[in-house]
């Protein structure tokens, strides 16, 4: 069933099940947020797969945490992703761009007017961000005001306008991850006494928003989801997961949305474990669109997934950094080449755009 076609919608049909994991890799220009030829090239060249999701891409300068992002804010990143979607769609390939704001992973050394960066409520991320100045440990986060949200709520509207005059086929909206919709969520993180507070419909409020309002201009169907329920940053988390995400799962079959993409941070030896406590089963028995696994898969835990009916398409990650004809090598069973973490971020095209693919590897030997 994995390299079998899939109907998306009635305008998008996939040539596979397999999907491209949204992969941050921080080779954007840094001055203007935007991509470039190199960037154009990397997603070409991994267009096997059925579906790409795009790197997250900033909706706003308040979104920006993580230097060498793109963004897709202004004209001139509007202008550098049609580079992008022409080379995927020039090779019949299907692509989706993230949404997303980091919120608090963010510092005021990154943030307009040197403000504390956004959150629900106010938190001090564990670990360090690079800035221009070097590495510093993350500072506190500010609360949103309701004008902050309302503002913030158009900013991802907007952006996903512009995905679509960029040629994207979709958007994805980042909910996952403990980013700034995962704050609101989380009544680890929310700590508010207000509308966006409280009770989970409350805390799930500033999401629904958010889709709405995109909504408004963005056909349903090409609107997409990602939420992490078992997958979180630090010490950040909800105590009740299950509740709290399976009643916004309940929640997004009045939407239509092309589909749930659900992250679980897992090895592939976890998930090919016979209890291996993936959280997809359980959200697959709510949810009633197009379902997407992401976390750990290999080519055999995938199939089994689809063949349970547990999902309905299967995302790879950092598979795809290291092969990028990663669909030609599990339908063959070719070997899959290591990745290099050194590589994974920042830099030019060293571990970007110069892994081989199997049948080139074959003629040099």
């Amino acid at each position: 069933m994995l390299f079998q076609s899939f109907r998306l919608n009635d305008q998008i049909t996939l040539n596979n099940r397999v999907v491209m994991a949204p992969l941050t890799r921080r080779r954007a220009e840094n001055s203007a947020l935007a991509v470039d030829n190199t960037i154009a090239l990397y997603y070409k060249q991994r267009v096997s797969a059925g579906l790409i999701i795009s790197e997250g891409s900033q909706i706003s300068p308040q979104a920006y945490g993580y230097t060498n992002t793109p963004g897709c804010f202004t004209s001139s990143q509007i202008e550098r992703w049609k580079k992008v979607t022409h080379e995927v769609h020039k090779a019949k390939g299907k692509i989706f761009l993230q949404l997303w704001h980091v919120g608090p992973f963010s510092h005021i050394d990154l943030q307009p007017d040197n403000l504390p960066p956004l959150s629900a409520s106010p938190v001090v991320p564990a670990g360090q961000v690079l800035t221009p100045e070097g590495r510093k440990n993350y500072g506190s986060s500010r609360s949103m005001s309701e004008e902050d949200i309302h503002r913030t709520v158009m900013d991802f509207a907007n952006a996903a306008q512009n995905a679509l005059i960029s040629g994207f086929d979709g958007v994805e909206i980042h909910g996952a991850h403990a980013y700034v919709i995962d704050q609101f969520i989380m009544d680890g993180t929310n700590q508010r006494k207000d509308q966006f507070g409280g009770s989970i419909e409350n805390r799930s409020r500033f999401l629904f928003m958010v889709i709405e309002e995109i909504l408004k201009t963005v056909p349903a169907n090409r609107v997409g989801l990602r939420l992490s329920p078992k997958a979180v940053k630090g010490d950040m988390g909800d105590s009740q997961p299950l509740k709290t995400y399976g009643y916004i799962v309940d929640k997004l079959n009045d939407y239509g949305l092309a589909y749930l993409h659900l992250s679980e941070m897992m090895s592939g030896e976890e998930r090919l474990q016979q209890n291996n406590h993936s959280i997809v089963p359980y959200y697959r028995k709510i949810y009633q669109g197009n379902l997407i696994s992401c976390g750990g898969h290999t080519y055999l835990s995938a199939a089994d997934m689809l063949d349970k009916s547990q999902a309905d398409m299967i995302a790879f990650g950092k598979p795809y950094i290291s092969n990028p004809d990663l669909v030609d090598r599990m339908r063959n069973d070719f070997p899959l080449q290591p990745y290099d973490k050194d590589t994974f971020y920042h830099g030019g095209k060293k571990g970007y755009v110069d892994y081989p693919f199997y049948k080139n590897t074959e003629k040099n030997r």
